[in-house]
């Protein structure tokens, strides 16, 4: 038998929302000492329901919740302010995070780490920072709190990366030589790239474009094959290659 707990005053974003029942709503929350919680928001579709505008996406709140199974209950979430509201690609660009934490995120395993990352890059798109930079800090910040950390400054062997060489990074593995003959490898990167991923540094242009691909890449093998919308969208809307995710 789960044991019902009640939590009061916790910071968090809504990652998602859908109508349940007649008047009430499933959320998906992100919260900073909790991670992903799944709430019931009863009566939060009725006109009058206090909760009613409130459960926005991309606003920082505090939100009160009780219950112990996998789905919990929304007592009250309360918008706290100071997010500039987002648009056009930029709110794309925020709708593809959150479909990142719903998917590689498992329930109920806190990442206040990740939650501060979300948090700062909510903050950079709606201040108009670059963003396919904003996104691939994200990226790494993920999966680095995810168990997933990349190894960019030493090679598969121990070696330190050299940036004048080039590498093909095997999941799992990690940076791999290459040798001359094979420059032109689909999944070779430039040793410089690696360590400015690692230093968090996009100012090259070859290292935006090649840690976009990599990223990609190990994004899509930890999905597991499932299909991201919000790229999908970006896509259709914008025509690739202007899609930064």
């Amino acid at each position: 038998m789960s044991v019902r707990q009640r939590i009061d005053q916790q910071p968090g974003f809504v990652l998602h929302s859908y109508p349940y029942r007649e008047t009430s709503l499933i959320v998906e929350v992100f919260s900073r000492d909790h991670g992903r919680i799944g709430l019931v928001a009863k009566g939060a579709r009725r006109p009058m329901s206090q909760l009613r505008g409130v459960l926005m996406a991309f606003q920082p709140l505090l939100i009160d919740w009780s219950g112990g199974g996998e789905m919990k209950t929304l007592v009250r979430a309360e918008w706290q302010g100071g997010q500039p509201l987002l648009g056009g690609q930029a709110l794309l660009c925020a709708y593809y995070l959150n479909e990142l934490l719903l998917r590689l995120m498992p329930r109920e395993d806190a990442h206040p780490t990740l939650y501060q990352a979300y948090g700062e890059a909510l903050r950079a798109l709606a201040m108009g920072e670059p963003q396919e930079v904003v996104l691939r800090r994200f990226e790494l910040a993920l999966l680095r709190e995810l168990g997933y950390g990349l190894d960019l400054e030493s090679d598969s062997d121990g070696l330190p990366v050299r940036p004048e060489e080039h590498y093909a990074y095997i999941i799992e593995r990690g940076a791999v030589p290459l040798d001359e003959h094979r420059l032109d490898d689909p999944m070779g990167v430039r040793g410089k790239t690696l360590i400015d991923m690692a230093h968090q540094d996009f100012r090259d242009p070859e290292t935006l474009v090649q840690s976009k691909a990599l990223m990609r890449r190990l994004i899509q093998h930890y999905l597991g094959g499932q299909v991201l919308q919000s790229r999908r969208v970006f896509t259709e809307l914008f025509a690739y290659p202007g899609d930064p995710s």
